[in-house]
């Protein structure tokens, strides 16, 4: 499983694993076609590109993507507006002075598609909240290294005629076939910039059966009173998602252990 710790396997074998897992990946994102080819087409056709990224770039690489799928995109707020209005069933923009616009697009089989586009961002934060000062960036790769976990930084370039490329300058997919959580960016950064990330650590531990990179437990040990600054309702929903995981004793056990509890 995703789990598996690498030492066991050889190179050979761990070539041959990821090229499972990126066929596999592929052929999810091929029953999606119906879904992402018109996306697609309509973004290409204004000259502007379209991702999946994200969690549901990890989630189809590990087979088990589900109906919430996540885009970015270099095209600006209103442009996608205009996009998902042709395109959606319904959309709304409750997102947008943060760049995200969200639209539900149903599938030939009537499922609903859960839709998320957001503008490339190139981040700074204040040090306070965990709201980030939104700066719209230019490039993939600036959008990526602001993300929580290199797991969670790979993307799939869809173009218009239905291909699609896979994009990994984190090198998320030798860290998903290790098992290991780590940041794109130096842990202690990334987590003082919003330390709700310590709590999704532990989420992603239980709902992945992952480990956490050395460097990333000394972080949560470090920086765990950073917490504070994180409203009840956001640690609520981490811990619902946590103790939901496949592994929640792996999840509480790192909670303790880090004294993030």
């Amino acid at each position: 499983g995703p789990g598996m710790k690498p030492d066991s396997a050889d190179a050979a074998e761990i070539e041959a694993r990821r090229l499972r897992l990126l066929a596999g990946a592929q052929s999810t994102i091929n029953q999606l076609a119906d879904v992402l080819a018109p996306l697609a087409a309509a973004f290409g056709d204004a000259g502007h590109e379209l991702y999946l990224v994200g969690g549901s770039v990890r989630d189809a690489v590990l087979g088990r993507l589900g109906t919430d799928l996540d885009f970015t995109t270099d095209a600006r707020p209103d442009v996608v507006r205009a996009i998902l209005d042709d395109y959606a069933d319904a959309v709304w923009d409750t997102g947008i002075e943060f760049g995200t616009l969200s639209a539900v697009k149903r599938d030939d089989a009537g499922i609903e598609q859960q839709i998320e586009i957001t503008t490339y961002r190139a981040d700074t934060y204040d040090g306070v909240t965990r709201n980030p000062e939104v700066v719209f960036g230019d490039t993939l790769e600036g959008d990526l290294v602001r993300r929580d976990f290199t797991v969670n930084a790979m993307a799939v370039r869809l173009h218009a005629d239905g291909r699609h490329d896979f994009v990994d300058p984190l090198n998320g997919m030798d860290a998903l076939l290790a098992g290991v959580l780590d940041t794109p960016a130096e842990p202690e950064q990334s987590f003082s910039d919003d330390p709700l990330r310590m709590l999704r650590a532990c989420r992603f531990v239980s709902q992945l059966g992952f480990t956490v990179a050395p460097r990333v437990f000394r972080a949560l040990t470090e920086l765990t009173a950073e917490i504070d600054r994180i409203t009840v309702e956001r640690v609520r929903a981490e811990l619902d998602k946590m103790i939901l995981g496949e592994y929640p004793v792996d999840g509480i056990n790192m909670l303790c252990e880090t004294g993030l509890a």
